[in-house]
């Protein structure tokens, strides 16, 4: 159901006075600070990922409304500090936004995403306090496998990517000759070493053919875990737990669960 400007701008005030009343009223509400929301903010961010991959709709109307939620909040500890409120948080948005899409609000011209996301790089190296390198934008505390994936992004969008994306397949090879060599005979630290190494190139392989390599080693996640689930299950039938089935009983279910369908 699609709404009136005036009927969004009514909603978003509604949550705003109910925030306000919650603040002073709700001893939990009221007692809460940046440092005491932010683990919850980090679960409510993984929880609205999960429901965007798993393209469940009221899931994710839930959890969008739960990150706008501290969105809000940390404003309106602002505002009560005296720095910034939600009015001002909105409108740097928006001005970052208009000065980041010249291509749209300006005169640059930019055709495809391509040239989007590599103009918006040179426009925030060029910001009057943004970021001096290419790489400082990337959070430090990021994932190590998103953090992978938005560095090589980061570096394509100023030129330093492969010619072509076939290319990448012989670094991919020429890591895992040196993870075998290193496991054969390296120490731990340079089998460590190498095996970062080939999980680097394997990110850039994703980047390289339009995959997100979070978002499909996730898929795997899931795929692996409703497998072994079907393990379970029929260890469960037969009296037994997983651990007393043998290897190629253990087989013969996850094949099973494979056929039960493409996704299973």
């Amino acid at each position: 159901m699609s709404h009136t400007r005036e009927e969004r701008i009514e909603a978003l005030g509604r949550v705003i006075d109910t925030l306000e009343i919650l603040r002073v009223k709700c001893p939990w509400d009221a007692k809460q600070t940046n440092e005491s929301l932010r683990p919850n903010t980090i679960e409510e961010v993984y929880e609205l990922a999960g429901a965007l991959l798993a393209g469940d709709e009221a899931e994710l109307r839930k959890e969008l409304g739960d990150v706008l939620l501290h969105i809000l909040f940390y404003s309106k500890i602002a505002d009560e500090k005296g720095q910034f409120d939600i009015a001002d948080v909105a409108d740097a948005l928006n001005s970052k936004l208009i000065f980041r899409h010249p291509h749209v609000f300006g005169q640059t011209r930019a055709d495809d995403a391509r040239q989007v996301a590599e103009n918006w790089e040179k426009i925030k190296l060029r910001e009057k306090g943004g970021n001096r390198t290419v790489l400082s934008g990337v959070p430090a505390a990021l994932p190590s496998l998103i953090k992978a994936f938005r560095i090589q992004e980061k570096a394509a969008n100023v030129g330093f990517d492969w010619e072509d994306a076939s290319q990448v397949w012989d670094k991919v090879d020429e890591e895992m000759a040196e993870v075998r060599e290193a496991v054969a005979d390296g120490s731990r630290e340079q089998v460590e070493a190498e095996f970062g190494d080939l999980l680097f190139s394997v990110v850039n392989a994703a980047r390289l053919h339009g995959v997100n390599p979070d978002t499909a080693l996730e898929r795997t996640n899931a795929k692996f875990m409703r497998r072994f689930g079907h393990i379970e299950q029929v260890a469960a039938a037969r009296g037994i737990s997983v651990a007393d089935m043998t290897l190629d009983e253990m087989e013969a279910a996850w094949q099973q669960a494979k056929s039960m369908s493409d996704n299973f």
